[in-house]
């Protein structure tokens, strides 16, 4: 693996050695400290030895100089013999608290602690010191790690725990050793499922054993590295440590900002780096985790977490409130989320009969898409294997936003979360998870919304028009639920697993959710399947080639060292952010496979695929060749993995069956009808300014938002529009009252024909819809126009300390 990774440019490493040992459980006890912008506490990780340990082959060291490793020594540790009989097992806050927050630490301004600018490469080739087991070396645990001050790592003495005996086969600890505590450990983390309240319980009372021994760490750029002296193999190394840690300000896992009302706030953003500069972890999705927080914050705000539970605030004392989240089906690390700011929850002015049917679970006969039999993940409390949860049409879930957005969040938002995981549910059955919290997140996010378990956060761009865009991205993120959640890929390179399913989903869910007949359905699909077909060849025309790939590793995918680390593929480059073809590419193959199969064998198929699969990760090959065993013969019509990896998967550009499909198609009912206001505006765009009195006026339909965009996106096509047909155009839609996705057409039109009566609407969009305005910027610029450019400059000044960081060093790259 190379070492020099530029950070803002390459591949994403994943450090952790997950082929040797594998993090179970975290437990996370952090206090939120808005004034210096700091996460700060304690994780404990509780292990199960990997598969592989002491037959690795150990990497080359690639370090410049031969110098041994290097690894800060512990100060001597003086651990007090615990009296069991006073050990508490309530749960408690941590001994500082940000809220009366004492001495301040300052460990990390010498350097002691600190993983500052140790860019010189990755601990596992930066340093002479194996992960595996080699002789007398010393095994080396490897975290992901980034933007952290680590301040002490230790050993926790879980057998100082009361009552932990009975996970022993000795009645009494009498003779505590490090292969004991191990084994309680082993015994923790392999209690049965039906026992996963007790087992979270006895995760709480170990995070607060007292530690039995420091560890000598280091850090560098991506990793924190561990070890124990004498601990030669992963089986020898301590199954559970604690890790005192604090968050940067400038950490690139969260986002330090302010809502739409003023207030602060703290979000996990999807960085690309995923969460490694919120906690130390193992990020490769193989490292299946489940996990408990306790968060604490001053008492005016909310925390929302992944978490199967809704919690709801502790008072510790005067002015602090407590958090506790758990989730009990495991996943990777980069699933994990956390927003904390004065949201508020919005709930609907009267009930509706939405409102009632919230919790409506389906008869028995009604759930004729249910399979029996036992699933194939690890064990854990699967919704699958409950027969009220298999039934549960619409999960409980509640709606945050700031205040401010409270009007526009009962008129669009509330009434449309029903309907469409009642949708969901009667496409792909059991919703895999029990609950669900929507968050409208600050302006800075940087798409339209992202799905993490139990939360979803949507763009307050979302918001504005009519339902349209809210109704899709709500359903493409509820989809997200099985396809990225619940079944993962295992080599985040295929991200078309992940994003292409969403993307044909959401058209399905949303046709349900409006309750359309089936011609209906067709017909808003096919104009959907219109505008992403110009879409996708204008990203084939302005995208590097081989960042067209769904499946860039070939017959590598899913490979890793045997270490367990891997990179994944231009996981660090900024402008991939914001690409799109792997959604379009990867929606365009499940639309031709559900084509050639029929829509009733398809999603029949797919209920079938999601029950055998949930709870786990996947690859490509996973899906094609389940797919092609479960259809007739006859239908299968010379598909095969390889031809559909061959045109589809493994090279850039147009797929070829898309290319004679589209060229052989003809235009759907909602495409022609655009075509016909198409030309009525040509026409209108040459006429004279001062017309024959007899000539009559052009009358123009009402089109529907995603006809608005065909025809928006026809008429960026026209050589010149003048003023008073931009004027008249604008007049005729109301286009600045439409969703964003309309309004974002209407900016392109306003710069390509320099309407200077509108650039005030172009300077809202890229104020209010940073989510959708990167492109924008680069029109503005590339028209060399010095007026245009100005309005790029001043918008960018005005919002670039907000903005998301990828979206900052992007736009800046256009501007200077």
């Amino acid at each position: 693996m190379d070492t020099k990774l530029d950070p803002s440019r390459d591949d994403l490493p994943l450090m952790a050695n997950t082929s040797h040992i594998l993090v179970k459980h975290y437990v996370l006890d952090l206090d939120v400290d808005f004034e210096s912008q700091i996460i700060e506490g304690t994780i404990v990780l509780f292990f199960e030895s990997g598969k592989k340990q002491s037959g690795s082959t150990k990497e080359p060291c690639r370090s410049e100089s031969n110098e041994a490793c290097r690894f800060r020594m512990p100060e001597p540790c003086h651990s007090p013999v615990t009296d069991t009989r006073t050990f508490s097992s309530k749960t408690r806050s941590n001994d500082f608290t940000i809220c009366s927050k004492g001495e301040k630490d300052t460990s990390g301004k010498d350097g002691n602690h600190d993983n500052r600018e140790q860019a010189s490469g990755i601990s596992s080739s930066k340093y002479c010191c194996d992960t595996g087991n080699h002789g007398s070396e010393d095994f080396l645990l490897v975290l992901d790690c980034c933007d952290l001050s680590v301040l002490k790592v230790e050993e926790v003495d879980v057998a100082a725990v009361p009552g932990i005996e009975k996970l022993t086969r000795s009645p009494k600890l009498t003779v505590v050793s490090e292969e004991l505590r191990n084994q309680i450990v082993c015994e923790l983390v392999t209690l049965p499922a039906d026992r996963w309240r007790e087992q979270l319980d006895y995760y709480a009372r170990c995070s607060q054993a007292p530690g039995c021994g420091e560890l000598l760490f280091d850090t560098d750029t991506w990793s924190l590295q561990i070890r124990k002296t004498g601990a030669q193999t992963a089986t020898d190394f301590p199954h559970a440590i604690r890790i005192r840690y604090s968050t940067k300000p400038q950490g690139r896992s969260v986002t330090w900002t302010s809502d739409q009302s003023g207030r602060p706030c703290v979000y996990t953003m999807g960085s690309p780096i995923n969460n490694r500069a919120l906690f130390p972890c193992q990020e490769p999705p193989v490292a299946m985790s489940t996990w408990q927080a306790t968060v604490r914050a001053a008492a005016s705000f909310v925390v929302l977490m992944s978490g199967e539970n809704s919690a709801k605030p502790t008072q510790l004392r005067e002015g602090c409130s407590s958090w506790h989240y758990y989730v009990t089906m495991p996943m990777p690390a980069s699933t994990f989320t956390i927003a904390v700011g004065s949201w508020t929850e919005m709930k609907p002015e009267t009930c509706s009969s939405n409102d009632l049917a919230a919790e409506r679970s389906l008869s028995p006969s009604e759930a004729d898409f249910r399979y029996v039999g036992i699933c194939g993940h690890m064990e854990y409390p699967c919704r699958f294997q409950n027969p009220s949860a298999t039934t549960q049409e619409i999960i409980p879930h509640r709606v945050f936003a700031p205040l401010c957005l409270k009007g526009a969040c009962q008129e669009t938002l509330l009434q449309l979360v029903p309907p469409c995981l009642s949708a969901a549910h009667r496409v792909l059955g059991t919703h895999p998870f029990s609950r669900l919290d929507i968050l409208i997140v600050p302006g800075n996010f940087p798409s339209l919304g992202m799905a993490s378990p139990h939360i979803i956060f949507l763009s307050q761009s979302v918001l504005t028009g009519n339902s349209h865009l809210c109704g899709t991205r709500l359903c493409h993120e509820i989809a997200h639920a099985w396809f990225g959640l619940a079944i993962g890929a295992r080599d985040w390179t295929e991200e078309w697993l992940s994003e292409g399913f969403a993307t044909h989903l959401e058209d399905v869910f949303w046709a349900k959710a409006q309750q359309l007949d089936p011609h209906e359905a067709q017909e808003q699909q096919e104009l959907k399947a219109c505008l992403r077909w110009c879409r996708l060849q204008d990203e084939v025309r302005n995208s590097p080639e081989e960042m067209q790939v769904l499946r860039p590793n070939k017959e590598k995918t899913g490979h890793v060292s045997d270490s367990g680390s891997s990179v994944v593929k231009h996981g660090l480059n900024p402008e991939k952010v914001f690409m799109q073809v792997h959604y379009l590419k990867g929606y365009f193959l499940l639309r031709f496979l559900a084509q050639r199969l029929g829509d009733g064998t398809y999603f029949a198929f797919l209920r079938k695929f999601v029950h055998t699969f949930h709870g786990q990760l996947i690859l490509s090959q996973d899906f094609l060749q389940m797919l092609l065993e479960n259809i007739p013969e006859e239908k299968r019509l010379e598909l095969s993995v390889e031809n559909i990896f061959r045109d589809w998967l493994e090279s850039s550009g147009i797929p070829q069956p898309l290319q004679r499909e589209r060229q052989a198609g003809a235009e759907c009912g909602l495409a022609r009808q655009v075509s016909v206001e198409v030309e009525k505006w040509i026409r209108m765009n040459r006429r004279p300014r001062k017309r024959k009195r007899r000539e009559t006026e052009e009358v123009f339909e009402k089109l529907l938002p995603d006809q608005l965009v065909l025809l928006l996106e026809h008429l960026l096509e026209q050589k010149t529009l003048n003023p008073r047909t931009l004027q008249s155009l604008e007049r005729a839609y109301r286009l600045t009252q439409q969703d964003a996705e309309v309004r974002h057409r209407w900016c392109e039109l306003i710069i390509k024909h320099k309407y200077t009566k509108a650039y005030k609407d172009v300077e809202r969009f890229l104020q209010e819809d940073q989510a959708m305005g990167i492109y924008l910027y680069g029109e503005l610029m590339v028209s060399e126009d010095s007026r245009q450019q100005q309005v790029a400059r001043r918008c960018f000044e005005l919002t670039k300390e907000q903005m998301d960081r990828s979206s900052a060093q992007v736009v800046a790259e256009m501007l200077f």
